[in-house]
């Protein structure tokens, strides 16, 4: 939603449209009239070839580059020359006809990097281009300077022209905004940094985070964390408080530049979804598996509640689960809670048991607990069952025991839980087990066990 400028159905917002330049012309050529009148600026009517000879002339002399001093060929042009050439129907240029000397400087107060003294502006530059249009040095000064704009923020690879903008302003005799030049976020490249690109990059581009399905609110929480050293100690002392209530300031910015960090993004991000409703979640996420996972988008709605109770397990609390980092992550949580997945995945990588005891041993030992599993029990009951179906085969109930004598036992009642983890999801880490089999319910589970 814009407060100010051109929307994106190309509509005007705020009061000082029109937004397009080319609708602006006009305004940008007033202003260079008022310049050509008070002779702070001329017409050019050099071609491509004659500013790159200029060029080729001052590279051989080991010179800087541009159009200024004796180099500026039209700067000195009288009347009579302007009206033979515009007469030829010879296409021009209007070029700033600078006050300034390279060899004196200037001193621009920047928001973020505080004092920077910089070599005043001697060069020439072009405010109208031949097809009326202005570059950006001079429609930045007419727009921002009727769009009563307060503070310029741009990035600091614009810091080095600010001496071009702050003669403009001087020479049209209109107040300087604040700047601050904010240093791009960086990128770790095999060991050395560099601006992160969007053109090299793909985590500079907004559809990367919503293809991966990272909550934009993740993302904000990331961006305003590397915006401001800050932030850190304040969601430490606001943990719920809307990130949009912190007060970002400009002094408070990076000098010299963040680097970029997925991995932090991501742990930023599971504290969030870990902080969601399982609904919060469950929305949020097919949401996302609708465009990118139409599979699992159709597990999900077919199964709406066990779903949702899936996702709830060891959600809330003091220390919740932190699976979930992007919605992308929601089929490696969910996929062995769905029969189907669970199946395939038994296809392609068989069970993953270890060795501790045969798979016969294994079957007999599923059985023998079936018999005492109660899925009214809670998390303390079904632990003792564990414990005792440990003992019956050979198994330590108590891990520090196992651990004084491995010799005499097969294995812990840890080694118990694998078992059951293994047959029920294939895997050796998952949320809390007494919570899945209650999730999946008898009939899974001993079809589950069958499996084996």
């Amino acid at each position: 939603h814009f407060d100010e400028g051109l929307g994106l159905e190309e509509e005007d917002y705020g009061k000082y449209g029109p937004y397009k330049q080319s609708e602006r012309r006009e305004i940008y050529q007033t202003f260079v009239k008022e310049l050509l009148e008070k002779g702070c600026a001329y017409p050019c009517f050099c071609t491509e070839e004659e500013l790159d000879a200029i060029r080729k002339n001052q590279e051989q002399q080991n010179l800087s580059l541009g159009y200024y001093g004796e180099y500026a060929v039209w700067r000195k042009a009288n009347l009579q020359d302007i009206k033979e050439a515009l007469a030829a129907g010879k296409s021009f240029v209007i070029r700033l006809k600078s006050p300034g000397d390279f060899n004196k400087t200037v001193t621009l107060k920047d928001r973020i990097k505080g004092e920077v003294v910089m070599p005043q502006n001697d060069q020439d530059l072009v405010l109208l281009k031949s097809d009326g249009i202005p570059t950006y040095h001079f429609a930045h000064v007419v727009d921002d300077h009727l769009m009563r704009t307060t503070t310029v923020t741009r990035g600091d690879e614009w810091l080095s022209s600010a001496p071009i903008h702050l003669q403009l302003f001087e020479l049209l005799g209109w107040d300087v905004p604040n700047y601050a030049h904010f240093s791009t976020i960086q990128k770790d490249d095999n060991g050395a940094k560099r601006k992160l690109s969007k053109r090299k990059d793909p985590e500079a581009s907004v559809t990367f985070y919503h293809e991966n399905g990272i909550p934009a609110q993740s993302l904000m929480e990331y961006l305003l964390n590397i915006a401001n050293s800050s932030f850190e100690d304040w969601r430490r002392d606001n943990p719920s408080r809307d990130n949009q209530e912190f007060e970002v300031k400009l002094e408070k910015m990076s000098v010299s530049g963040s680097l970029f960090d997925m991995v932090k993004l991501l742990n930023i991000s599971k504290n969030i979804v870990g902080d969601m409703t399982a609904e919060q979640v469950y929305e949020a996420a097919s949401l996302w598996a609708k465009e990118y996972d139409q599979e699992l988008y159709q597990l999900m709605a077919e199964n709406p509640e066990y779903t949702l109770k899936a996702l709830n397990i060891e959600r809330g609390g003091v220390k919740p689960r932190k699976d979930i980092a992007k919605w992308s992550d929601t089929r490696g949580f969910l996929g062995f809670f769905f029969d189907s997945e669970f199946e395939k995945d038994i296809q392609e990588n068989g069970f993953a048991f270890g060795d501790k005891i045969t798979r016969e041993e294994t079957r007999e030992l599923l059985k023998s607990y079936l018999s005492l599993y109660e899925p009214g029990d809670d998390n303390e009951a079904w632990f003792g069952k564990l414990k005792e179906l440990a003992e019956k085969f050979g198994f330590s109930k108590d891990v520090k025991a196992y651990k004084k004598a491995p010799e005499q036992f097969k294995g812990h009642v840890g080694d118990i839980a694998e078992i059951l983890r293994i047959t029920l999801a294939n895997r050796k880490n998952t949320p809390d087990l007494c919570s899945i089999m209650k999730v999946m319910g008898m009939e899974r589970i001993e079809k589950r066990f069958n499996k084996v």
